[in-house]
């Protein structure tokens, strides 16, 4: 590659020349990269700009060295922001967007995130899901199958050796009815039975008590290298080491005022409970 420093025009030809210096495939390397053959000949050729996330994601299916992943992200970095708006992800198809977290997740030793509006996709039901997927803009019944069956897939990386896990929930989202009592009483079951994983930590920020943030947005942080975080309307990603010390930091906050263990579960459980009631007099 020479000593110049790399351009966003030129990463699609310098990943090109490190695919083939490689000898792996095309095929190979878009498989291990969680997107299809046709998007990474794109990137290649320079028909399409790569996110941050492609990059990373084609350079850990070409096992490149850290430092040469480096170099390649520094040039990404030149806008280090990004966001990807959902209507776009929707019409990409969403279980397609479920495989590539699920790549991101495969790359990710601890992993720490925040929901103050949903139970984390790693920790829901199958029925939970499809409830999600049913809220507006609700998606057809075929590509919600498969988009809830590709979160559940998701789900393995849990059990997995070597990696750690930490979740922080607030309250108030183990109270949003946005399914039926009994489902909603099964998925905080689900919640409490995770919680008992020895990788896993629970945290529930208690409505009781004073809050250190406003719960604005959900996000996750990856090995303190990426942040992950959703709007009503786009994904945003960011590497810059300055928003991302800002949502570790954030994630913190609200950590240090949750409940964990034996507390945690007393509270889930009881707030199960009270769904229990409601199912019946239905």
């Amino acid at each position: 590659m020479g000593a110049a420093p790399l351009t966003t025009d030129s990463i699609g030809r310098a990943l090109r020349a490190l695919r083939e210096a490689s000898g792996l495939t095309a095929e190979a390397v878009a498989r291990r990269a969680s997107m299809s053959a046709g998007k990474l000949s794109k990137i290649e050729n320079g028909r399409t700009l790569p996110t941050v996330q492609d990059v990373d994601l084609i350079l850990s299916g070409l096992s490149v060295s850290e430092a040469v992943k480096e170099q390649f992200l520094a040039a990404a970095r030149a806008e280090v922001t990004e966001a990807t708006a959902w209507r776009l992800l929707r019409r990409m198809g969403p279980w397609k967007h479920q495989n590539k977290i699920k790549a991101i997740e495969a790359g990710t030793t601890v992993l720490r995130l925040f929901q103050g509006q949903l139970i984390p996709g790693l920790l829901q039901t199958p029925e939970y899901a499809s409830a999600v997927f049913s809220l507006p803009p609700e998606l057809p019944d075929e590509t919600r199958a498969r988009t809830v069956a590709a979160r559940m897939e998701r789900q393995a990386t849990l059990y997995e050796e070597g990696r750690s896990f930490h979740f922080v929930i607030c309250e108030h989202v183990l109270r949003w009815l946005i399914c039926e009592p009994a489902v909603m009483a099964v998925q905080l079951d689900r919640l409490v039975s995770l919680s008992r994983l020895p990788n896993v930590t629970v945290g529930v920020v208690p409505l009781a008590g004073r809050m250190p943030d406003f719960p604005m947005t959900c996000f996750s942080v990856h090995d303190d290298r990426l942040v992950i975080v959703e709007t009503f309307h786009s994904e945003i990603t960011t590497r810059d080491p300055r928003d991302v010390q800002t949502y570790v930091d954030t994630f913190q906050r609200f950590a240090d005022v949750s409940l964990y263990g034996d507390d945690m579960r007393v509270l889930v459980e009881h707030i199960r409970d009270e769904f229990l009631p409601q199912q019946e007099r239905g």
